[in-house]
C-alpha cells in the first residue's frame, strides 16, 4: 500500500546492517510505532540471531541464495505491504536483484568507510530514494552525531551481533525516523482487523494486559506461564482470527484450540491467512521442507528446514511432511514462517503430547497434551 514507506536499509557486507535493522526494530516496537522489519536477503538472519547464544547461531542459521522467483516475491510483499516497512536487502544487490531497492521509497545508508556509502548513495539516487540517514559503522568507539538534517549523520559503534543499539545518537536516529512510521496504532488495528474473514477476532496486544503479561515499553513479553490464562480467554472449536505478536507456541497452541473450525492469523508480510493443509508421507529428496529427527529427553524432535531458506505461502498446500510415530512425545523445531508452525501443529494434533522448541529457552513448550501432569504452558527443557 502506497500510504506506507519502505525505508531501505542499505550498505556493504558486514557493515552491521542486520544488527542495526534488529536495534531500530526492537526500539521501534517498544515506542508502539506498528512496523514489519522485511528481511529481503536470504541470508538466514532474523531476530534469532541477536537474541540467541551465539555460539548457537553458526547451527541454525540456514543461508540461502538469490533467485529471480524470490526477487519477484519480495517486490510483491513490499508492493502489497500492510505496514510500514523497514527492508534490509542484503550487501551486494546484482543489477538483476535492484528491482527490490525500486520498490522502496526511502533510504538509511550504512558502511565503514566513506567509499562504501558512495555505492549505496549511487543506488538511492537512481531509483530516486530519499535518503534519511548516512551512517558510519565502527567496532571501537565512540558513537558521534555529525548533523541532524536533512540528512541525519552519524558514526554508530559496536554494531556486533548479540548486541543492541542505545544511547543518545541511536535514540536521535529512532527520532529521526519516528514521523515516517507515526500512523495511529488504533486505525493500523481497525483496518487490520475489519478485513479478518472470521467474525471473532482476538487482539493480542489488547488481551495481553488484562491476562498480566508485562510490557517492555509498549511490546508484549509473552512467556509460557501465560499459555493457559491466553487459552481461558480463547473460543474452543470456533472460528478464530488472531492478531498480534506472538511467538510460535502461541499461535500453535491457540491453532490446536480452534480445530476443527477454521483458524486464521494475520501476517504482516502477507496480511490474513489460514494454516495451508500438509499432507503425512515420505518426503521427497526434493522436498522444499527437510526435517532432521532428533532424540529430545522429553520424546521425538522434529527439526524443520526450508531448503532454500525462503517458502512462498503460495506454494505450501500439499507440502509432504513424515508421520509421527504413534504414542510418542513430538517437539516441533526449526527456523519457520508462523503460518508454517501453526500448520504443522495441526498436521501433528494426535499426537500425545506437541511442543514447540524454543532455542533461546534451550526447552520446548508444550501447546496440547493428553497426556498426564502436562499441560499448555508447561516447559521440557534440553535436560
Amino acid at each position: 500500500m502506497e500510504l506506507f514507506p519502505a525505508i531501505l536499509i542499505g550498505g556493504p557486507p558486514h557493515s552491521g546492517k542486520s544488527v542495526l535493522a534488529y536495534s531500530l526494530s526492537q526500539r521501534l516496537r517498544q515506542l508502539g510505532l506498528a512496523h514489519y522489519l522485511l528481511r529481503a536477503c536470504p541470508d538466514g538472519e532474523g531476530d534469532w540471531a541477536n537474541e540467541i547464544d551465539q555460539s548457537l547461531t553458526r547451527l541454525l542459521r540456514v543461508k540461502g541464495h538469490w533467485t529471480p522467483a524470490l526477487v519477484e516475491r519480495v517486490c510483491r510483499d513490499i508492493a502489497g505491504r500492510h505496514l510500514p516497512l523497514l527492508v534490509d536487502v542484503g550487501g551486494r544487490p546484482e543489477p538483476w536483484q535492484e528491482p527490490i531497492l525500486a520498490h522502496c521509497t526511502h533510504a538509511l545508508l550504512l558502511a565503514s568507510r566513506p567509499e562504501e556509502l558512495s555505492v549505496w548513495q549511487d543506488y538511492a539516487r537512481r531509483y530516486g530514494l530519499p535518503i534519511l540517514a548516512e551512517l558510519q559503522s565502527s567496532l571501537t568507539g565512540p558513537a558521534e552525531l555529525y548533523a541532524e538534517g536533512p540528512v541525519f549523520q552519524a558514526r554508530l559503534a559496536g554494531l556486533e551481533r548479540g548486541s543492541r543499539q542505545s544511547g543518545p545518537v541511536f535514540e536521535a536516529l529512532v527520532e529521526k525516523l519516528s514521523p515516517y512510521l507515526a500512523y495511529p496504532d488504533a486505525e493500523l488495528r481497525r483496518l487490520h482487523l475489519t478485513s479478518a474473514p472470521v467474525q471473532t477476532t482476538i487482539d493480542l496486544d489488547r488481551l495481553a494486559p488484562i491476562l498480566g503479561v508485562p510490557l517492555d515499553g509498549r511490546q508484549v513479553r509473552w512467556e509460557p506461564v501465560h499459555l493457559p490464562r491466553l487459552l481461558g480467554e480463547l473460543p474452543t472449536a470456533e472460528p478464530l482470527g488472531l492478531y498480534g505478536r506472538g511467538p510460535n507456541w502461541l499461535y500453535t497452541a491457540a491453532a490446536l484450540q480452534t480445530h476443527p473450525a477454521p483458524f486464521s492469523q494475520f501476517d504482516p508480510r502477507l496480511g490474513w491467512v489460514s494454516p495451508p493443509e500438509l499432507r503425512p508421507g515420505p518426503p521427497p529428496p526434493e522436498a522444499e521442507l527437510k526435517v532432521r529427527p532428533e532424540r529430545h529427553p522429553a520424546g521425538l524432535k522434529f527439526d524443520f528446514t526450508l531448503s532454500g531458506a525462503f517458502l512462498d505461502y503460495d506454494e505450501a498446500p500439499g507440502l509432504v511432511i513424515p508421520p509421527a510415530p504413534a504414542g510418542e512425545a513430538l517437539i516441533l523445531s526449526g527456523k519457520l514462517p508462523l503460518w508454517l508452525f501453526t500448520a504443522l501443529g495441526l498436521a501433528y494434533r494426535a499426537a500425545p503430547l506437541l511442543a514447540v522448541y524454543q532455542p533461546w529457552l534451550k526447552a520446548a513448550v508444550v501447546v496440547a497434551s493428553n497426556r498426564p501432569y502436562f499441560s499448555p504452558g508447561d516447559v521440557l527443557p534440553d535436560a
